[in-house]
This record gives C-alpha cells, sequence and structure tokens, in this order.
C-alpha cells in the first residue's frame, strides 16, 4: 500500500497545474481517491460528521450488495438449467450466471462512469463517488434478458436527466437506479415484462443450451396479475425466501437480501427505521386487501407473500433507504417507509397491467421526502414555540 501512495505521489504533479497532463486532473484525482484515503482537508466553513468518507460508504454498500448479486448469479443459471430440462453442477449454475450477468455489469459502469467522467473533466471538478452504488445497482435490478443496448441507453438516461442535470451526486432527486428501470419500463415494456425475460435464453461459453421457443417462466406476481381465480395467486413455499424463482437478477433471494441489510444497519449506512416502515406499511396494506378488498388474485394473496415476492425486500433495503433521496428527518423517516410499502401494495393490486409496484412507490415518495422533513421540521418548531410562549407565561 504504501509502495502505490509513493507512486501516486510521484505522478501527481504531472495532473496538477501546470503539469503536462492537467487535462486528465479529475480522472487522476478519482483513482487515486478511489484507492487511497485522500489527505487533503478543508480550511474553513466544515462540520466533521464522521471519519470515513463517501467513497469508503459507497463501498460498503456495494459489499452489502455481494450475498444478492452473487445468489442472483446462481439463480440465472439454475433458472436456465430448469428450463432447458438440464442438471448441472453448483459451478456450472453460477458459471453461467457469472457469464450472462458480468456483461450487463460491464455495461453499466463503462456507460455510468464513462458519462461521470467526461462531465467531471468538463466541469473541471471532481468525479463524484455516487455511481460506484448505482452502477451495480442498475443490471441487479433488471431481467436477465435485457438487451445490452438497451441498458446502456437506459443507463446514460437515468445518469444524464435524474442526476448530472440536478448537480451530480447528493443533489438528485431521485434514485437513479429505479430511474433506470422506469425508462426501461415504459420505453421498451416487452424487455420488463411478461413471461419470457426471467429466463437467460442462450447458451454461453458451451454451458447450457439454447431454449426453445415458446419456454416461458412467469413470475409468481405475474401469474397472479392476470389469474381469471381469485384464489390464482401462487402458494407460499420456501422457495420465495431463499431466492430459487424467477425474477429480476438480483432481487430474488430474502436471505441473501437480510444479510445485506444486517451490514448496512449494523455500519449504520442504512437507516433501520425505513426499512422497518416499509415492510410494516405493506404488511398493513396487504392486510386490508386480504379483509376488506376485491376479490382477485393480487387482493387476496396473503400478505406475507407480498413481502418476499417480486422487488418489495430489495427496493426496502436498498433503494427507499438511499440517503439523498429519502427522508432525513427521524420521524419522517418512519412515515416515508411505512408509504412506500403501502403505495407498493396498492399499486400491486389495483393496477393489474404493473404486478410490482415497489419501483414506483419509491419514486412517487422520492417526490415527497422533502415535504415530509419539512412539516417534521416545522412541527418541532411550533412546539418549542408553544413550550417557549408557556415558559414566558409562567414567568
Amino acid at each position: 500500500m504504501k509502495a502505490l501512495k509513493n507512486y501516486l505521489d510521484k505522478i501527481r504533479p504531472h495532473f496538477e497545474e501546470g503539469g503536462k497532463l492537467r487535462a486528465f486532473h479529475s480522472v487522476f484525482d478519482g483513482f487515486s481517491t478511489f484507492l487511497l484515503v485522500p489527505n487533503a482537508t478543508a480550511k474553513s466553513g466544515t462540520h466533521i460528521h464522521d471519519a470515513i468518507d463517501s467513497k469508503r460508504i459507497m463501498s460498503v454498500v456495494v459489499l452489502a450488495l455481494v450475498p444478492a448479486l452473487l445468489f442472483g448469479m446462481y439463480n440465472v443459471g439454475f433458472q436456465h438449467y430448469k428450463a432447458v430440462g438440464l442438471d448441472g453442477s453448483f459451478w456450472q449454475l453460477f458459471g453461467y450466471g457469472f457469464l450472462a450477468v458480468l456483461p450487463k455489469v460491464i455495461v453499466s459502469y463503462v456507460v455510468g462512469l464513462g458519462i461521470e467522467f467526461a462531465i467531471a473533466q468538463w466541469k473541471n471538478d471532481e468525479i463524484h463517488e455516487g455511481f460506484l452504488v448505482s452502477g451495480i445497482l442498475i443490471p441487479m435490478i433488471v431481467p436477465v434478458d435485457c438487451p445490452l443496448w438497451i441498458l446502456a441507453i437506459a443507463t446514460a438516461f437515468a445518469v444524464i436527466f435524474a442526476k448530472e442535470i440536478f448537480g451530480g451526486t447528493g443533489m438528485n432527486v431521485f434514485n437513479v437506479a429505479l430511474v433506470t428501470r422506469a425508462f426501461l419500463f415504459f420505453s421498451y415494456p416487452t424487455k420488463m415484462s411478461g413471461d419470457e425475460v426471467w429466463v437467460a435464453s442462450q447458451s454461453i461459453l458451451g454451458l447450457g443450451k439454447t431454449i426453445p421457443d415458446g419456454v416461458t417462466a412467469a413470475t409468481a406476481l405475474g401469474e397472479a396479475s392476470v389469474a381469471t381465480d381469485a384464489m390464482g395467486f401462487a402458494p407460499f413455499s420456501w422457495d420465495m425466501v431463499t431466492g430459487l424463482i424467477p425474477g429480476s437478477i438480483a432481487e430474488t433471494s430474502i436471505i441473501a437480501i437480510a444479510l445485506g441489510a444486517i451490514l448496512l444497519i449494523f455500519t449504520g449506512i442504512a437507516s433501520w427505521k425505513i426499512m422497518f416502515s416499509v415492510f410494516v406499511g405493506g404488511a398493513f396494506m396487504g392486510w386490508v386487501f386480504n379483509t376488506v378488498g376485491p376479490d382477485t388474485a393480487m387482493a387476496n394473496m396473503p400478505w406475507y407473500e407480498h413481502l418476499v415476492l417480486g422487488g418489495f425486500a430489495f427496493g426496502a433495503v436498498f433503494m427507499a433507504t438511499d440517503p439523498v433521496t429519502s427522508a432525513r428527518t427521524e420521524s419522517g423517516k418512519y412515515l416515508f417507509g411505512f408509504l412506500i410499502g403501502v403505495m407498493a401494495i396498492v399499486i400491486r393490486v389495483l393496477n393489474p397491467g404493473y404486478p410490482e409496484g415497489m419501483m414506483l412507490a419509491i419514486l412517487l415518495m422520492n417526490i415527497f421526502a422533502p415535504l415530509i422533513d419539512y412539516y417534521v421540521v416545522q412541527s418541532n418548531i411550533n412546539r418549542r414555540l408553544k413550550r417557549a410562549t408557556v415558559n414566558t407565561n409562567k414567568n
């Protein structure tokens, strides 16, 4: 590590003012501060919040996502081999999924970071670190058969119009990864829904084989949304918890998601209040529809199934807790999370054309997060003013 630091210090003058590589200062600064904690400090007007910088925080979030990503790779292989009727070893299934998912991760980072690097160079500014998380989230929340060119277009759209246009990292109103998914869903709906997008269809480097036409695999939510029988939802199974079901790449395993949640809560990076409130809101609304809702399969689905299917758990842990786009007041976090859970189930049950619900619920509440914080702060101010008035009158 000391050798790396010495090497970076040696070439640093080339990237500073007057150096022959001055034009690439932002790129050098981005790589050097990612590899090593910067030793530069602000001289005035600062408030120290923590001993680590945001790059280290983002790295912990990426680490928390690794269990869901690795299981997602295995599940991609599992679903493919199951669809073609083949048996394979653990490493064959994982290897197939790894090769199917890796290109999506590469495309996401190349496109997103490429745009961020270019904008930083143009503005002569430092490269922000927010895309470290968004770059891995984007390929994790799409179907495995999503074409790479579509993923590239959606990533570029989200980085430019959901992040940079607002001022970059820390200034965006909406969750960047969810804007990517929303763009995909509304621009290329056939590549994001239906029965044919959840299983990788091609053979990869001799692993598996090409799936013949007509082979489909619907998600449990997709089956319930089109069921004509009011009890046509899939019965609960432990596969819904372990994650061995069709779905977006990394959203199916509750166990893998829970491991990430434990790390985020233990390190204090994500708010347990938001996570807890999302599940409470979802359970409450699911129970309401079970009790007095319409006589449809989605409304009759047990509330606990809603919590383990689709992207509900993944969204509650990794999306709703985004510190930039969520509520920041402690009381507001409870309301913010609760309303996300409620809205997700409402959209699932009442909108058969979109059985997921979590994406739209979080994006909707991203809009209202500042309003929630405003009223929480105003409530505190009014309460203190009233207390001060009472004390003055007593005196």
